[in-house]
């Protein structure tokens, strides 16, 4: 049988000073790969002497545009170009075949380069289960709750082609079937691989390396975020633990509300790195300002240049000090009682929508968000985005999860970004974290 050595062997190894022996059809992921040139940890096989040198694996930086989701042992190249997915060079060496069944031996081969398994890719059939070791990517990502929120998420992932598999998950397998089978379907005419199915569980999806939390309670006309409480933490502190259990590697997007509380409550719960649950809010209501500020006649609403921090309520902070359109600050554009009117529609663009609709709440600019989220760690943007995460004492907040300004990589927080905010905005900001702060002690008290 193969075994698939991941980075804790790696580092494990690191520690003992000792040469990292792969036996016969062993497999290296290539984030181990990368983790040892990090560490100096020499990687010996046990057939190297047999094989020609291995080719250089791809570039491990912002250079790499090869996502997961990307060619396979076992699967040829079928994403389109110009999506991040770029077709291999004809001269690119043969990659000797893997058997696609799991009740066989793997054949014996050279420790994969990044050419055989690009970083983050999925393994081939047979090597895709969770690792002995603790390592190995699956490319694989699964939105837990698939209601119109979940729905569009999905919708947005797959049609991304960046993931071997996307997985659904409700308590309604019906539907997450359902829904899954419904977007599968879209394959050819929006020209994805992704595969998607729907299951019951978090346990049935398997390990994943994204994990979307969408379910929960939606509000309801005359409801604030802060009544779905009780009723939403039990439902993301117990999918946080099933999540932890199968998918301990796993980076977390929280979408569920409220969207503060319902974050530290997974964080706390699942056990995990605080960098490797966020949540999702900033990026909701930056779009929702940024669209709102276009209806001005300040240009595309991509054009406009803003941010959007604190909570995802009443708290929200919109520094406009920063604000641009076309490049030029947007009070010079818009006269500042229009200015001021959009910040509050944007604050309360969620009951807004919520009011319109009278059954249910907003779904498309949500799940698209969400979504982009998860692309931005998965294609190592680098781009500066809000998302709710655990203050750090930057901006003088500490110890609670509130929106800020961050870069996401692909394991999750890269990093949070200090910008220049005024006294008033600063000030405004660390208010948002007290308020955020009373909160959560009060769920706490009361669980």
């Amino acid at each position: 049988m193969s075994t698939v050595w991941g980075t804790r062997d790696v580092e494990a190894a690191a520690q003992r000073g000792a040469t990292l022996r792969l036996g016969p059809g062993d497999v290296l992921t290539p984030l181990a790969r990368d983790r040892a040139r990090e560490l100096g940890v020499t990687i010996a096989s046990a057939d190297a002497a047999d094989r020609p040198a291995a080719p250089p694996p791809p570039s491990s930086g912002t250079t790499d545009r090869t996502p997961p989701g990307s060619t396979s042992a076992t699967t040829p190249a079928t994403r389109r170009p110009g999506r991040g997915h770029p077709r291999p060079s004809p001269a690119t060496p043969p990659v000797p075949a893997l058997p696609t069944g799991t009740g066989g031996p793997v054949r014996s081969m050279h420790p994969p380069s990044g050419a055989l398994f690009r970083r983050g890719a999925p393994l081939p059939s047979g090597l895709a289960s969770p690792a002995p070791h603790g390592g190995g990517a699956t490319g694989r990502v699964v939105v837990v709750g698939a209601g119109h929120v979940g729905m569009i998420a999905a919708m947005r992932l797959a049609d991304a082609d960046v993931f071997d598999e996307l997985v659904l998950v409700d308590v309604d397998e019906g539907r997450a079937a359902g829904i899954a089978l419904d977007l599968q379907h879209t394959a050819a005419l929006a020209d994805f691989a992704t595969r998607v199915r729907g299951v019951a569980t978090v346990a049935e999806a398997g390990p994943a390396d994204y994990v979307v939390i969408t379910a929960g309670r939606p509000r309801r006309p005359g409801m604030s975020r802060a009544d779905l409480v009780s009723t939403n933490a039990e439902i993301v502190g117990g999918l946080a633990r099933s999540v932890a259990a199968t998918s301990p590697h796993a980076v977390v997007v929280v979408v569920t509300n409220p969207l503060d509380e319902m974050t530290q409550h997974a964080w706390v719960c699942s056990g995990f790195p605080s960098g490797r649950v966020v949540g999702m809010a900033g990026v909701l209501d930056t779009a929702r300002f940024q669209a709102l500020v276009a209806l001005e006649g300040t240009g595309r609403a991509g054009a406009v240049e803003a941010i959007a921090l604190g909570s995802h309520g009443e708290e929200m902070v919109i520094p406009l000090s920063r604000a641009r359109a076309g490049g030029r600050a947007l009070a010079g554009q818009v006269p500042a009682e229009r200015l001021s009117a959009v910040v509050d529609r944007a604050r309360g663009s969620g009951a807004e929508v919520v009011g319109l609709l009278r059954s249910g709440s907003a779904f498309l600019a949500p799940g698209t968000s969400a979504a982009r989220m998860v692309l931005a760690m998965v294609r190592e943007t680098g781009e500066v985005m809000s998302a709710a995460v655990l203050a750090d004492g930057t901006y003088g907040i500490s110890d609670v999860y509130l929106g800020l300004p961050v870069r996401l990589g692909r394991h999750g927080l890269r990093e949070i970004v200090a910008l220049d905010l005024s006294a008033a905005e600063l000030t405004a900001l660390r208010e948002a974290g007290e308020r955020i702060r009373k909160r959560v002690g009060s769920m706490a008290r009361a669980s």
